[in-house]
């Protein structure tokens, strides 16, 4: 598969992300935004043939990915992030382009789409991410988990079901949602907020519920 430095994206998309950066009010590295837009040229190629996500334009990409999955930035903290059915590498490629220094987990079960992941970290020089191909409950991972996030994965309840043996007592949940839902029905676990997260460039809801064992 080629690498993404073959395709070019208009100077408008730069604009557009840059822009939708600087109203975030995110402080990224100097090299962050052109390995966004390779990360985006990368994702379009691939999806051409293996239909890694339903959006199909880039512009779409900038809002709907990239910008959605900067959002949460503020809200990550410190220590290793676990993205659970991280898809086409969302939110934790973004994340992990923006934070260099921390380490990012990538689990998925589909195999194409961990294969564009593992393709991402080659192309895109992302020495803090390790891509794993299989279910999160079959992750034994050596390290300590301290945040778990998910996008798009499962219901709440679920993604706390199939993460539980990741968790101690400091682990923090955040699960991105659209509208909020703040209701959870498995013991032992509290919700210790719910976050507005405004995206540029979409106009629909989103929050992030961050979820503490008790």
């Amino acid at each position: 598969m080629p690498e993404p430095a073959g395709e070019a994206l208009t100077p408008e998309l730069d604009g557009l992300l840059r822009q939708g950066i600087a109203e975030l009010q995110l402080a990224l590295p100097a090299e962050t935004p052109q390995k966004l837009l390779d990360y985006t040229a990368l994702l379009h190629r691939w999806n051409q043939t293996f239909n890694l996500t339903a959006v199909r334009e880039p512009a779409q990409m900038i809002s709907r990915h990239l910008l959605d999955s900067l959002a949460v930035l503020p809200l990550i903290g410190e220590g290793r992030l676990v993205d659970v059915g991280s898809g086409a590498g969302l939110p934790g490629i973004p994340l992990a382009l923006a934070r260099p220094q921390q380490a990012v987990v990538l689990i998925d079960t589909n195999g194409k789409k961990t294969r564009f992941m593992q393709q991402a970290k080659i192309a895109l020089a992302l020495d803090n991410v390790e891509v794993v191909h299989n279910r999160v409950q079959q992750y034994r991972p050596a390290e300590t988990v301290d945040i778990i996030i998910a996008r798009a994965y499962a219901g709440t309840d679920d993604i706390l079901a199939s993460t539980r043996h990741l968790h101690h007592d400091n682990t923090r949940i955040l699960v991105m949602q659209g509208k909020r839902d703040q209701v959870l029905a498995t013991p032992g676990y509290g919700v210790r907020a719910v976050h507005a997260v405004s995206v540029p460039g979409l106009d629909a809801e989103r929050h992030v519920l961050e979820i503490v064992p008790r």
